[in-house]
């Protein structure tokens, strides 16, 4: 089986109850369940949160496959890490260790459906132990000593011959149950890397990101819907 996770807390310092906010007419949160609910390889999705707002307006949306999940005070506060919370809900569920577990973050709104059904299959056929998301940055980048990280720049490369880097983009991440109980963290082992396209590495932490987000939610994905 597998099984999506999406942590919602109320608090949000920068964004006052972000995760609901209207997102290019949606709350925000919507995106991302509508594309793992439009999944034919993801059986069941929590939200999990500690909020009666993000609670009600998930349960509004009448999703078959999603299901409320409410966490721990504890770990809902600012310094709670992600894995806190995965671990507590792992611990009050009765899931088998061999099922796979999906940490989607309803900050990325880019993601869709392809997105988990292809990192799915190229899971599987790796046979790696977990995956996470990346995009990839063709920048030049640099130490603080001075000295490049990626490049030569006295045989600088052209662009479109530069293969750049690959940054984690924290769309989603895949794990078995068995690996996140032993290593206590979302990824362990072979880890396979998803590349998604550029646009989908904004994420939603300030006022500036929202207005970009929406813009390239505009553009890439709902003039093709």
């Amino acid at each position: 089986m597998n099984i999506a996770l999406i942590p919602a807390r109320c608090g949000s310092k920068s964004i006052p109850f972000k995760n609901i906010k209207e997102f290019c007419g949606k709350p925000l949160i919507y995106w991302s369940l509508q594309a793992l609910q439009d999944s034919v390889d993801i059986d069941e999705i929590y939200v999990a949160t500690d909020c009666d707002e993000i609670k009600d307006t998930v349960n509004s949306f009448s999703f078959s496959k999603v299901k409320v999940y409410d966490r721990n005070i504890k770990n809902a506060n600012d310094t709670a890490s992600t894995e806190s919370v995965i671990l507590e809900f792992i611990s009050k569920n009765s899931f088998h260790k061999n099922d796979l577990f999906f940490l989607v973050q309803a900050t990325s709104p880019l993601v869709q459906t392809k997105d988990f059904d292809e990192a799915f299959t190229k899971l599987q056929h790796e046979q790696a132990d977990s995956l996470l998301t990346c995009t990839r940055a063709k920048r030049f980048f640099w130490n603080d000593n001075g000295t490049t990280l990626n490049y030569d720049y006295k045989d600088r490369p052209r662009r479109q011959d530069f293969d750049g880097i690959l940054m984690e983009n924290g769309a989603f991440y895949i794990n078995s149950i068995r690996n996140i109980l032993k290593d206590k963290n979302r990824l362990s082992g072979k880890i396979a890397i998803y590349e998604m396209e550029a646009f989908t590495s904004v994420d939603i932490d300030e006022d500036d990101d929202w207005v970009i987000a929406e813009k390239l939610m505009h553009r890439h994905i709902l003039l093709n819907i």
